[in-house]
């Protein structure tokens, strides 16, 4: 059987309302060793995910009673177990909302079931790892930024910011690295894993949302910049006076 890093069986919810691809998941994911479940609409997902424990959720996003957005956003809200979109629907903006609302991972229908798989095991073990400490300072400062490591919380002018766990290991590595330039395999290896196979567009969603909380005007940011073609970098804070 298919074990998680911990040791124990991996237990998949499966939300899928056609049966086509509920026969081939079931089939698919049981005979590479998953232990699975199958909820084929919304409400009857966030009735099984509440009485149950899973260690990933492939969720589709058109569903009869309660839509994927609304299951992403409730098991968010309680969990922090791996989200896979699993979706005919392969527009960015779709991609791009549920990437914001908490979901780890996004593919696209048709899919290769060898690919699944790979994504469920590689967000399996970017869940594991990050129960590892990121630096051994607790506290990280920036200008006006600051970030407490042990208690995951970040502060802009002493004004909290509440940041998704992606979010802040992205921003703590930038912090980290003030004024170099880290390209997007860097930014991709460091906070997702070396083993993530989505699209880079990922990067791109957090930086944006990074931006609306702590750049003054987000369309035009002076603290986390683009060097186009390469990666980001956080602009060196000048003391005033200089």
């Amino acid at each position: 059987m298919t074990r998680d890093l911990s040791g124990g069986e991996l237990r998949i919810l499966v939300v899928e309302d056609e049966e086509s691809f509920v026969d081939a998941l079931r089939v698919g994911l049981a005979r590479e060793g998953f232990d699975v479940s199958v909820a084929r609409d919304g409400q009857e997902a966030i009735e099984i995910f509440g009485a149950n424990t899973f260690d990933v959720v492939l969720l589709d996003l058109m569903l009869p009673r309660i839509s994927g957005l609304d299951v992403c956003r409730t098991i968010r809200s309680r969990s922090s177990v791996p989200i896979i979109i699993v979706s005919a629907k392969g527009e960015e903006v779709d991609m791009v909302l549920m990437l914001e609302i908490g979901a780890d991972d996004y593919v696209t229908k048709p899919y290769r079931l060898r690919e699944l798989v790979a994504r469920i095991r590689a967000v399996m073990r970017r869940h594991e790892s990050t129960a590892a400490p990121l630096v051994s300072e607790s506290v990280v400062e920036h200008g006006a930024l600051r970030l407490d490591v042990d208690a995951r919380r970040c502060f802009l002018s002493d004004h909290e910011i509440k940041l998704r766990k992606k979010e802040f290991a992205l921003l703590l590595l930038l912090l980290e690295n003030p004024g170099r330039v880290l390209t997007r395999d860097v930014l991709i290896d460091r906070v997702w894993g070396s083993d993530y196979v989505g699209d880079t567009k990922t990067l791109d969603v957090h930086i944006k949302r990074l931006r609306t909380l702590i750049e003054n005007d987000p369309k035009n940011p002076k603290i986390i910049t683009t060097v186009r073609g390469v990666g980001y970098r956080l602009e060196v804070v000048t003391p005033s006076g200089e």
